[in-house]
């Protein structure tokens, strides 16, 4: 992206460059000299750029317009102007895009000088970021200086007021009737439409620059609510800087902690690749149905104030009292399931998919009120799995863990395995807790199988086909149970009665919960092509 052209003079920070200024203080102090003088100088931020953009950037005259410095052999020359040295500009990731089937990032290069506010000589993001903001630095500075001034004016005018005497309803000044009648006068003068060559202006900007520059806003309301809605702008970026400096947030760390997430607040495990403007905040509010995420507590009450929905997006193929399963097309409903998958790794280490969600189906578990139906959790699987991969990522929701909600998403993956006829697994690496899960249900399902079993001789094979478990787990749950022994040339499975009864005494516990899959209430038929 081609910089700015900066003044000869300053460097690139806005500043003057101090080894010239320290030179000239001992030269002639006359105006003509010192003009000439100044409009001979290569700053530091100019000798950079002849060196990065010889032929593309704009500034292309800059090697020529350092020839002049032979004319002033007494002055020294600093190091950096012998051996200009490339800066690596910053890179802000503003979103992640799917293209061609792949996860790319979209990528803004933008020096780290200046700051938004004209307090800083450097931004460490962008919403400080001047040119993200079609500024620059000097413009910046200019800008602090006006808001400061009118800080001045507006401090004195209440210590005016506040000499006079205190009253319970207290009329107006004549300063104030003043200033409301100022701003009445200034919203009238908004402009009641674009104009056609403002209009190209504006598209034209916008194809360049894309969502790496703000959209331009002049001409779009009112001088005066422009200028609040910067004014604004600056004492964000101001408070993310003092936060910076106290060291409530650091470059490039996750800043989510927390998530207001329908009546519960929940704490973070992992970091997740939500927007830049979004990770710094530290918390967001999210709407519990459709999974947007907000900034703040009144953005999520006006959201929810005019949300319909109340059930995850797709159909809904299980019911059984207030337990509910929704199918979710990544390719139908792709926003829901990409801020689902941004949800689900905050709470999951090794997840990696985040926004090609197009070839999986997304299997939602809710449970039912009177205000709509809450996310329980969630597990995914490939449309078209070429290792029988019946998960690819599954979660439940830390205000639901160690409940059985669990085992009810597991058992429910391998019951639509013996809908479709085959035999499922889950795919690799498992989680901690995945695979906690995933043994304590193999351990049950095998227990149930032999408590159940009257033959006298068992077969793997047959195992897997009634429980749809792959014939590798189901011989790695014999073998962390010591039911596998290997005995004059054949394997053997011992029916460890002491294991069986103590599952007995469990299920006995559990006769009167709910968290149980009941088959007949699966109205399902597999999708064409699984």
């Amino acid at each position: 992206m081609p910089r700015r052209k900066r003044n000869a003079g300053s460097s690139s920070d806005g500043t003057e460059d101090s080894d010239f200024s320290t030179d000239l203080e001992h030269t002639d102090s006359s105006e003509s000299d010192g003009t000439s003088r100044r409009s001979a100088r290569v700053t530091r931020s100019s000798a950079r750029l002849s060196q990065s953009s010889q032929d593309s950037s704009p500034v292309r005259n800059l090697q020529s317009f350092g020839t002049e410095e032979p004319a002033y052999s007494t002055r020294r020359v600093t190091r950096s102007q012998q051996q200009p040295t490339p800066v690596t500009p910053k890179k802000y990731p503003l979103r992640q895009t799917r293209s061609s089937g792949s996860e790319t990032e979209q990528v803004v290069d933008f020096s780290d000088r200046g700051h938004l506010t004209g307090k800083h000589e450097r931004h460490f993001s962008i919403s400080g970021c001047p040119l993200y903001h079609n500024l620059s630095a000097d413009e910046c500075k200019v800008r602090a200086q006006s808001r400061d001034k009118q800080i001045e004016e507006r401090t004195l005018s209440h210590r005016q007021d506040d000499n006079r005497h205190a009253t319970r309803h207290q009329a107006p000044t004549e300063r104030q009737l003043r200033y409301k009648e100022k701003v009445a006068e200034l919203r009238k003068k908004r402009n009641s439409g674009l104009s056609k060559e403002q209009k190209e202006k504006y598209m034209e900007h916008r194809q360049t620059y894309g969502n790496t520059r703000e959209p331009l806003l002049e001409n779009l309301t009112s001088e005066y609510d422009l200028d609040l809605f910067r004014r604004a702008q600056a004492r964000a970026s101001e408070d993310l800087e003092k936060l910076r400096l106290q060291g409530q947030i650091t470059e490039g760390s996750n800043m989510i902690k927390t998530i207001a997430f329908g009546r519960y607040e929940l704490d973070t495990w992992y970091h997740s690749p939500y927007p830049e403007e979004y990770a710094r905040l530290g918390r967001l509010y999210m709407c519990e149905f459709c999974l947007k995420y907000m900034k703040s507590q009144t953005i999520l009450r006006r959201h929810m104030a005019k949300c319909v929905w109340k059930h995850p997006p797709g159909d809904e193929i299980y019911r059984k009292g207030s337990i509910s399963v929704f199918e979710v097309d990544g390719k139908k409903n792709k926003i829901y399931c990409q801020n689902l998958c941004l949800l689900a790794k905050l709470f999951l280490d090794h997840k990696t998919l985040y926004y090609d969600v197009e070839p999986f189906l997304f299997y939602v578990m809710t449970e039912a009120d009177n205000t709509g139906c809450h996310l329980i959790g969630y597990f995914s699987k490939e449309k078209n799995s070429f290792l029988n991969y019946n998960v690819s990522c599954i979660l439940t929701m830390p205000q639901y863990m160690r409940q059985g909600y669990g085992k009810m998403l597991i058992d429910f993956s391998y019951l639509l395995s013996k809908v479709e006829e085959k035999v499922g697994s889950p795919e690799r690496p498992l989680s901690d807790l995945g695979l906690i899960s995933y043994r304590s249900y193999w351990k049950e399902v095998l227990l149930r199988y032999l408590h159940n079993f009257q033959g006298k001789e068992i077969s793997i094979k047959e195992i897997s086909q009634e429980t749809a478990v792959n014939p590798v787990d189901i011989v790695s749950t014999l073998q962390a149970l010591q039911m596998l022994k290997y005995w004059k040339g054949k394997h053997l499975v011992l029916k460890r009665q002491d294991l069986i009864d103590e599952w007995i005494a469990k299920e006995a516990k559990r006769s009167n919960s709910n968290k149980t899959m009941d088959p007949s209430c699966l109205k399902w038929t597999p999708p064409k092509g699984t």
